[in-house]
């Protein structure tokens, strides 16, 4: 199954390694060096260009990285993941 994380953008819910919260995982310097240097090597997707509330990070079956910034918020993607309303 696919997750919708915003816009045009889905994932392979399989791909899934976790869900964060921007705001909250930000906070660690271990969080930000770890997204600056998904940014550095090109593994950071954007789904949107409003602010960002979450980030997805995802392996595919390669185990190639992919590192999606999107707009929506965790609770949200717990939602659709789950089929909850």
């Amino acid at each position: 199954m696919y997750l919708h994380i915003g816009n045009d953008f889905s994932v392979r819910e399989s791909e899934i390694v976790g869900i964060f919260d921007i705001e909250n995982t930000s906070v660690s310097k271990y969080t930000k060096e770890y997204l600056a240097n998904a940014e550095k090597q090109n593994r950071v997707v954007y789904t949107t260009f409003e602010l960002p509330k979450s980030f997805i990070v995802c392996f595919d079956k390669d185990f190639n990285e992919t590192v999606y910034v999107s707009q929506l918020a965790c609770s949200t993607l717990k939602k659709r993941a789950y089929g909850i309303k």
